[in-house]
């Protein structure tokens, strides 16, 4: 059988991501079978005129998307089977646990007696379209209308057209990255990002180069550093309290992404899922550069979970390649919620619903702040979350499973993590998973396991 190799006629700056590009293929093709052993390093470099260092970065990468491992003293091999990486939260509730994982608005029977009477009102009032059309431009041109007024009040003035409405934040995502992050290229980050986007870069074939942030988000001069040594094509954003350490991104920083981004010619995708439940804060980037931001934002997480629908907002430029790929991804969000969505929002129930999340997060902020009193912590008064340093020699995986074993599940602050520099290990912990009084015995549980000297986890059952 010949032995497949990379053709040094079809190296492309940067180079070395360019190999890990043709090796992912081989891989995925076939051409590299599982198990097969790579070349050495050195031996690479030679055979393509390429230095040590570009084909150690190359295997680096290619470690990092799961297809190949390195062991010491015998080399590089393509990996038998991809690990899907696990999420930073619970899929499933499980028995007793007080699951302070997943990241979810604060609810009571009042949300669910809004739903139920919504679908009342729907039942009465669907219109033919959203029951029987195929076609988003039968559907939506209303609540496209409908939603220029809802992204008033998360600081945007955009047309209609330049609106598509997807089943949530996530698809509007991933329709967003497919949109600016063509296979092979690389998308910046926060160094402390989305989960989501780690593996959303193995499955749709980009890069992710994490970049390091500070209180205010990502620095300017780090971004503005990485698109002169690389070639980027779109930076990814959460300046406004929903990343996981609850940063609130200011107007001179956001000021400066956008100027760097025009600087550069690169995309920002602009991730603002609590849009206006966020109080005084500066309009989102997408204001300060409308014609390159692809920017998101949704319901589910600051009005009811179960209104899944959002916005997509795209710059006339990337108007027809974002319906291209929602289509071929999506086809179009599920036009009976959107029903729920723009009624809703032109009757204001969803600015009341926003409301009352701000003032239930106030509570629950504040039962935080007395149960983990004298601890180190971020967060911000509209955060669904508090981002938790942890200190005294802790590791992130013992103490998950020490405060899982109390009865308590918390989110790893490693799922977050987009970059390889230094990593103080820590804990994201949700304070509107549950009800108030869950929230304060998990806090609890949580705050005497940081307060105790930490123990090694000799027995998990």
């Amino acid at each position: 059988m010949t032995l497949w190799s990379p053709d040094p006629a079809l190296l492309k700056r940067p180079a070395y991501l360019s190999l890990a590009d043709q090796i992912d293929r081989a891989i995925h093709d076939g051409s590299l079978e599982a198990g097969r052993r790579l070349p050495t390093h050195r031996k690479l470099a030679d055979d393509l005129g390429l230095s040590v260092q570009t084909v150690s970065r190359a295997y680096e990468e290619l470690i990092r998307r799961g297809l190949i491992s390195g062991e010491i003293g015998r080399g590089s091999f393509v990996q038998v089977q991809r690990r899907e990486p696990d999420p930073p939260y619970l899929p499933e509730r499980l028995g007793e646990l007080i699951d302070l994982s997943i990241l979810k608005p604060a609810c009571e029977p009042m949300h669910l007696e809004k739903m139920r009477e919504a679908l009342g009102w729907l039942a009465e009032n669907l219109p033919s379209s959203s029951a029987l059309s195929f076609r988003p431009n039968v559907v939506f041109p209303r609540h496209r209308a409908i939603g220029v007024e809802w992204l008033k009040h998360c600081g945007l003035d955009v047309a209609p057209q330049n609106i598509s409405l997807t089943n949530g934040a996530t698809a509007g995502m991933t329709v967003a990255l497919m949109t600016a992050a063509p296979p092979g290229s690389t998308v910046a980050t926060e160094a402390i990002g989305h989960h989501t986007l780690v593996p959303l870069a193995t499955y749709l074939g980009f890069s992710l180069e994490g970049l390091p942030i500070d209180d205010d988000g990502i620095l300017p001069d780090a971004l503005d550093a990485a698109c002169r040594e690389q070639a980027i094509r779109a930076v990814f954003v959460q300046p406004s309290v929903i990343n996981p350490t609850a940063s609130l991104m200011g107007l001179q920083r956001r000021e400066a992404i956008a100027a760097v981004a025009r600087k550069h010619d690169i995309a920002i995708i602009e991730n603002d899922v609590l849009g206006p439940l966020v109080k005084d804060r500066a309009p989102p980037v997408a204001a300060f550069a409308p014609e390159r931001t692809l920017y998101v934002t949704s319901f589910t997480k600051i009005v009811v979970p179960g209104l899944r629908i959002g916005y997509l907002v795209a710059p006339d430029r990337y108007v027809a390649a974002v319906a291209n790929r929602h289509l071929v991804s999506n086809w179009m969000a599920t036009p009976m919620v959107a029903e729920i969505a723009s009624r809703w929002v032109a009757d204001g129930t969803a600015m009341e619903l926003v409301e009352w999340q701000r003032a239930a997060l106030q509570r629950r902020h504040e039962i935080a702040a007395e149960v983990l009193g004298g601890l180190s912590y971020r967060s911000h008064p509209q955060s669904l979350h508090v981002w938790m340093p942890l200190t005294g020699g802790r590791t992130e995986d013992g103490f998950v499973a020490q405060a899982r074993l109390q009865g308590v599940a918390i989110a790893p602050g490693a799922s977050f993590r987009t970059s390889e520099a230094e990593w103080q290990p820590a804990v994201r912990i949700s304070l509107g998973s549950t009800t108030e009084q869950e929230l304060r015995t998990g806090l609890g549980i949580v705050a005497r396991l940081l307060l105790g000297d930490p123990e090694h986890l000799l027995l998990a059952i």
